[in-house]
């Protein structure tokens, strides 16, 4: 999904995932953003270009080699001059900022932390605080019997500038490795922000198809691209629907679509722009990009097809399957469960499920 897409541009309901977060931000006051990139910045930049469109002012600086997640804000230390926020960039949340921010200044915190709880604190690591929130300790994956809290680093933080002069200049650093123990063990404030609002890390296909499909079931609000077609259905401009085509929402379709007679579409799904499904095809609870043609009789479930990928008549693709940017389908092919088939790879029937 990524080989030629960098992660904060994969789209979620037709939107790059950093538009989304562009739009949080700014729900929440927050519009002078830069952005640390490493991995082919140019998608990034060519597409938001200086943010006015999105009611931001950006500033792009591109790291030469990865410098980890504290080493690049302090790549972009020339940038920061008053009290800021850092976020990871694969995280999907709806956590209040302005109450963190204000929390943050009550406690005269030099650096807060968001905490968010998960079901099973053994796979991640989880963070110690006092009755007043300040952080006492980090425990990285505990037994599920032995763990104290259940609550996680949610990924996202408040900074005071002078925060940054502990962090080595052009090296790889972590925050989680390298500032907050050190932070701990100087003893300064140190505080957290426990927030029981939405929180994923799109990090993997699994949790990047369930944040698409809790958006469109409601789990969390946000403005969903395109008109009402009719019921939990959404359509942007140019789409050609079929009036035998059968759409059981909630469904985004992107603009300049076709969609045939007896074409079926089955809900959560998100169709992206410019892409054909043709008759008596079936689309179930997929994900589907920009510039896909589906061909007759061809039914997809439960997966993830890229850019530009071309599924020809009579293809059967199971649930968990993921297509990369540029592949070709061809006729009668079957892939099994799971299967994944890189950019530009082409599948014929004789090839049979591949992996």
């Amino acid at each position: 999904m990524t080989y030629g897409t960098p992660k904060p541009m994969v789209p979620i309901l037709n939107r790059p995932f950093l538009e989304h977060m562009l739009r949080y931000m700014k729900s929440h006051r927050i519009d002078d953003v830069v952005l640390a990139m490493c991995y082919l910045p140019d998608h990034i930049r060519d597409y938001f270009g200086d943010g006015s469109d999105f009611g931001v002012k950006l500033t792009y600086v591109v790291e030469s080699f990865p410098l980890g997640t504290a080493g690049a804000v302090r790549n972009v230390a020339d940038h920061l001059d008053e009290t800021f926020f850092v976020f990871n960039g694969d995280v999907f949340t709806d956590m209040n900022l302005t109450e963190m921010l204000e929390t943050h200044r009550k406690q005269s915190s030099k650096v807060t932390i968001a905490l968010t709880p998960v079901d099973d604190p053994s796979m991640y690591g989880v963070v110690e605080t006092d009755a007043d929130g300040r952080v006492k300790r980090f425990v990285e994956k505990p037994k599920r019997e032995e763990a104290t809290t259940n609550m996680i680093n949610a990924g996202t933080y408040i900074l005071e500038p002078d925060m940054l002069d502990y962090i080595p200049t052009n090296q790889f650093y972590m925050f989680e490795h390298g500032l907050f123990p050190l932070l701990l063990e100087r003893g300064d404030p140190f505080f957290s922000f426990s927030s029981h609002d939405y929180w994923i890390d799109i990090g993997t296909p699994e949790k990047y198809m369930k944040v698409n499909g809790d958006l469109l079931t409601g789990e969390i609000s946000t403005d969903i691209p395109g008109r009402i077609y009719n019921r939990n259905i959404w359509a942007e401009e140019g789409h050609k629907i079929h009036p035998r085509a059968r759409i059981d929402g909630p469904v985004v379709i992107g603009r300049d679509c076709f969609i045939e007679a007896q074409a079926h579409i089955i809900g959560p799904t998100v169709i992206g722009p410019h892409c054909y499904i043709s008759a008596d095809s079936l689309v179930e609870k997929s994900i589907v990009w920009h510039n896909v043609a589906i061909g007759k009789g061809t039914t997809l479930r439960q997966c993830i097809v890229a850019d530009s990928v071309n599924i020809d008549e009579d293809c059967y693709i199971d649930s968990g399957c993921i297509i990369g940017t540029k592949a070709t389908i061809e006729k009668n092919s079957r892939l099994a469960p799971d299967t994944k088939i890189m950019p530009d790879e082409k599948v014929s029937a004789s090839q049979g499920a591949g992996s």
